[in-house]
């Protein structure tokens, strides 16, 4: 590390939304430690990163693990790494129904989206309240803002990140330390190829609204960069919050269910 740039840590940073909003830090001035189950293209990523002048720490992690966030935070205590900015963006998805879903599935989705999103913000927020300066980005979705048939844990899981991400956005007034909620909508990277989700009618059905990565990295940054307590990605998007979040669940639950149920 430089001694002079501040340090950013993103989980989920192999690819994707991680790994562009790993970009737009290295581009405005930070350093890296980068973190997700896949070293190689972290590896690669890294060496991208020296070319925008940004240093790059890589710790090979798998968050649906337990105790993996807690061991984490003491190997980055250990290290010397005080961490300026978090970017909690790891994630993990499934569609169909609830009852035919495999449990070691649903576990490992709760262990990343819950609970070590919860316990990385745990960790690292009280030196940043101490130093009185530092950023949170956590990333929900879309699907925070309504239930989900066919992608029951998950919207669920996102729904608790944006309540969450909320209530110490505002416990945290006053202190130097910001949160900001990132809500994405359909979004083209690798996530929605592994959760089954790029067969639906949310990537393919008439009227489809997609988002590259590297723009709703580009729109996160700034939203994170601007202290902003929730940012939804697109005009579109955030249309479909406002209306799953105002209408009735008579009329947004079937709606739902056939938006996001994977296609043949």
């Amino acid at each position: 590390m430089t001694g002079n740039r501040p340090l950013a840590f993103v989980t989920g940073a192999s690819s994707g939304i991680g790994a562009d909003l790993a970009r737009e830090l290295a581009r405005h001035g930070h350093d890296l430690v980068l973190t997700a189950r896949r070293t190689e293209p972290m590896r690669a990523l890294a060496d991208e990163l020296k070319t925008l002048g940004a240093a790059s720490t890589v710790i090979s992690a798998d968050l649906s693990k337990p105790g993996t966030a807690e061991a984490l935070a003491r190997d980055l205590e250990t290290r010397g790494l005080a961490i300026d900015v978090l970017v909690n963006n790891a994630g993990l998805g499934a569609g169909g129904p609830f009852h035919e879903s495999d449990p070691a599935r649903v576990s490992e989705m709760l262990y990343v989206n819950v609970v070590a999103l919860t316990e990385l913000t745990r960790a690292l927020l009280p030196s940043m309240v101490k130093r009185k300066s530092g950023r949170v980005l956590l990333v929900a979705s879309t699907a925070s803002f309504q239930p989900g048939p066919s992608m029951a844990v998950y919207c669920a899981s996102k729904a608790f990140v944006l309540s969450f991400g909320e209530a110490i956005s505002y416990e945290l007034r006053g202190t130097g330390v910001t949160v900001t909620t990132l809500c994405p909508g359909p979004t083209h990277s690798e996530f929605t190829t592994v959760a089954k989700t790029d067969t639906s009618m949310l990537f393919e059905g008439p009227g489809a609204s997609v988002m590259t990565s590297a723009e709703v990295a580009r729109q996160g940054y700034r939203a994170m960069a601007a202290g902003k307590r929730v940012h939804i990605a697109g005009l579109m998007n955030k249309i479909i919050a406002a209306s799953g979040r105002f209408s009735p669940h008579a009329i947004s639950l079937p709606v739902t269910s056939a938006i996001l149920k994977p296609g043949k």
